[in-house]
């Protein structure tokens, strides 16, 4: 049993973590830490370094330089310990498509190590954690990415782990299933277990407790979603409802008013410093270019404002051209 010191103590931490392939700079000094019980997202577009920064966590991976901890355990010496204390699930799920539902359980059972007196109750359990016991003797390669997504979060915590890393799990699969997916996440964290997931899903970003912003390798802001609204948006964001919201871009972009401005919805938002003057300007250069707004209003931002906004503030300090997100 663990002393309450060692309660107390972050069941991740990292400190200055980096690693270069080659001459390539994948992560670079990263720092942070999650506590447990705590579901941690790692926000950013892909190639930010986010898949990096968990293979290293896993122990996939050797740093190149800074250090790292995982339930207490050193990401370098300790790495076979850490494998038996932490769940892993990546974007690719890691089933065997030609075995049904129980097989696969089965089957991750032992690789798991997980003793045979063990095994029957914690199949139950995923079965009903995932809803999937009209399914368990469907071969997995018929099942929708939904229902893979279950079964494979399912497989990965068989063996009851405390920490779970989850590599961009959502891709691939509809909203609705990406929501059931975020309910069983929230019921393993209620139940103690840590979560650190990687994400590029402004929507699902919104479900961590708190985020880490990563882009091009380095950690730009960390707080929880409230917290990078309220601290990383001093300026206004203006929602442009309009026809042609391509053309209205290219026109609002250019206005001297406009700090930044991308495509939200079906139509812009613009970050301005003065929102009254701003939304003059835009009103006057939309209609000399044929274009009605609908409606112009300032609004709160969103994340998605928040993390545009950091990145190209971030390309605008290193001199580098914008790589926005999809």
């Amino acid at each position: 049993m663990n002393g309450s010191t060692d309660q107390a103590a972050p069941a991740i931490e990292v400190r200055d973590l980096g690693m270069n392939f080659g001459s390539f700079r994948a992560v670079a000094g990263v720092s942070f830490a999650v506590r447990r019980g705590e579901i941690f997202g790692l926000l950013g577009p892909n190639g930010a370094g986010k898949s990096t920064t968990i293979r290293l966590l896993c122990g996939l991976l050797v740093p190149t330089s800074g250090s790292g901890r995982v339930a207490g355990l050193d990401i370098v010496r300790d790495t076979e310990r850490i494998r038996a204390r932490i769940g892993y699930m990546s974007q690719r799920f890691s089933l065997y498509d030609e075995l049904t539902v129980e097989e696969n359980i089965e089957f991750f059972s032992g690789i798991q190590g997980l003793p045979r007196a063990r095994r029957q109750a914690r199949r139950d359990w995923v079965l009903e954690m995932a809803d999937l016991q009209a399914h368990r003797r469907t071969r997995t390669g018929d099942l929708s990415g939904g229902w893979k997504q279950r079964l494979a979060l399912g497989c990965a915590v068989l063996h009851e782990p405390p920490i779970l890393f989850l590599d961009e799990p959502t891709s691939g699969v509809d909203p609705n299933s990406r929501r059931r997916f975020w309910e069983l996440i929230h019921r393993l964290a209620a139940g103690g277990v840590t979560v650190l997931v990687t994400t590029h899903h402004m929507e699902e970003a919104e479900y961590c407790d708190r985020l880490g912003v990563i882009y091009r390798g380095e950690l730009v802001a960390l707080g929880t979603p409230a917290e990078l609204k309220s601290t990383h948006m001093r300026d206004a964001v203006l929602e442009i409802a309009c026809p042609r919201a391509q053309e209205a871009l290219a026109v609002v972009e250019s206005l001297p008013s406009v700090q930044e401005a991308s495509l939200h919805g079906g139509g812009l938002h613009a970050v301005v410093r003065d929102a009254g003057a701003a939304r003059r300007e835009v009103l006057a250069a939309l209609a000399a270019a044929g274009i009605t707004a609908d409606r112009v209003e300032r609004v709160a931002p969103s994340l998605e404002d928040v993390f545009v906004s950091l990145i190209e503030a971030h390309d605008r300090a290193a001199g580098a051209r914008p790589e926005v997100a999809r």
